[in-house]
């Protein structure tokens, strides 16, 4: 039965979301796979060491996908205005100024990554055992950027338009082919950290070009034609939202990359565990994050469609599947942290990275909820193009968790790097909900629509 396109402005706020959600979790858990893949892999098949080169090269390329969905999201945002306002013309003419300019910034920081990848290793500390493997794997990685960018832009641009359905396809068969991929060139071929590299790149390629022509199919179903290739009025537009919400989406990254260079002193073996632990964490927020992503979408279409009313009632209804996820994540890391920390090392690991790692996942398991109500109400804003109040609250949480880990962990141990995050999470929510229940944002959303 042919899903109808209106469904996030037309059906039950609560069934909308779920519909509208449960896609992009399940795509976003295969998006994750990338990494937990390449990590899982390489620490089994290579060693300690190269997990740790990899582990210090994630919280960078974080960064960068951060970027790419960050921009997604604020294209997004504007798309689904229009596309809730049935104005296709001006829609598509949104869409080409977003795929044009975004692909145009992936090329010049793949550049620069290219170019720096060493020193900027270097700067975060980086063990000097690891740090020639994690430049391999970064170089690569900037080669492949342009792919990740454009995938991810496509990804956001397909959710706009109440398709969450065709990115998991999508998802599904990339994550899959990167699997083989890694577990050939890894395993068999022995090409170590760069044959995971290499596999994320053949894969993310294939996704992005398949991408591409399933959206232009898609998007030649709708009636309307685009004014030109590129608009200076929609860039503007999309930078207003794209900006805030590319830092909003980057602060955890940036927080994490900071972080890692307190981490990183600590040694190798530490970083490995950490490295793991921090796989798993980004496994479980994924559900929190669709769901903030899907409250911008909801509130965005709901407002170009003048049904401002049905925000408050998505709001409530995304706050309880997130009480929902967090119970059972949080039960779920407390009696398999164990196994869960093995995936990710070889035969003989050492007890400090066990240690590291397992400790890690017992204390954070317990705070996914706080996670969830910060990127809930963030997502009511950004959709609603208030983006001054939630990139003020993310910047925040940014330094609360900067500075905690930068002072507290060479006095009290690496577990202070554990009490930052949750401190950081919630300081973030309340700014957010704070101004959330001041009902200001509402007219920033009249302000959007016009």
């Amino acid at each position: 039965m042919k899903q109808n396109k209106d469904y996030l402005i037309t059906e039950k706020p609560s069934r909308a979301l779920l519909i509208f959600s449960i896609p992009m979790i399940i795509g976003n858990l295969f998006q994750q796979a990338y990494t937990i893949v390449d990590s899982a892999i390489v620490g089994r098949y290579v060693g300690e060491t190269a997990l740790a080169a990899v582990g210090a090269s994630y919280a960078l390329t974080s960064i960068f996908i951060c970027i790419a969905i960050g921009g997604g999201i604020g294209a997004s945002v504007i798309i689904s205005h229009h596309f809730g306002a049935h104005n296709y013309g001006r829609m598509k003419t949104c869409i080409r100024t977003a795929l044009l300019s975004f692909l145009f910034i992936s090329f010049i920081l793949g550049g620069i990554g290219l170019i720096f990848s060493q020193q900027i290793m270097e700067v975060l500390n980086t063990p000097a055992d690891a740090i020639d493997i994690a430049v391999t794997y970064l170089n690569i990685y900037f080669l492949g950027l342009p792919f990740l960018f454009m995938y991810n832009i496509l990804s956001s641009m397909f959710n706009a338009l109440g398709e969450s359905r065709i990115p998991l396809y999508l998802l599904i068969f990339s994550s899959v082919l990167n699997i083989f991929l890694d577990l050939y060139i890894v395993a068999v071929l022995n090409l170590g950290v760069a044959g995971a590299a290499y596999a994320t790149f053949i894969a993310q390629g294939i996704s992005a070009v398949l991408s591409l022509i399933i959206f232009v199919v898609t998007l030649q179903q709708l009636q309307g034609k685009a004014e030109g290739w590129f608009s200076k009025t929609e860039f503007s537009d999309m930078s207003r939202i794209a900006l805030p919400s590319i830092l909003q989406q980057s602060t955890v990254s940036i927080g994490m990359m900071l972080v890692q260079s307190v981490v990183n002193s600590f040694g190798t073996q530490i970083l490995a565990g950490f490295s793991a632990a921090m796989r798993i964490e980004s496994l479980c927020i994924v559900p929190m994050s669709a769901i903030g992503n899907a409250m911008s979408s909801y509130t965005a279409q709901n407002i170009g469609a003048e049904k401002e009313e049905r925000i408050s009632q998505g709001y409530r209804a995304g706050n309880f599947m997130i009480i929902v996820i967090a119970v059972i994540l949080c039960f779920f890391l407390e009696i398999a942290h164990k196994p869960l920390i093995a995936l990710f090392l070889d035969n003989e690991p050492s007890a400090q990275t066990i240690v590291t790692g397992e400790s890690y996942l017992k204390f954070i398991g317990f705070f996914f909820c706080m996670i969830g109500f910060k990127m809930a109400v963030d997502g009511v804003l950004r959709g609603a193009g208030a983006v001054k109040v939630f990139t003020i609250a993310n910047m925040v949480n940014l330094t609360l968790r900067v500075t905690i880990a930068k002072f507290g962990a060479p006095i009290w141990g690496i577990s202070m790097v554990w009490y930052a995050v949750p401190l950081g999470w919630l300081a973030n929510f309340l700014i957010s909900y704070g101004y959330y229940r001041t009902e200001k944002w509402k007219e920033a959303a009249s302000k959007t629509v016009d």
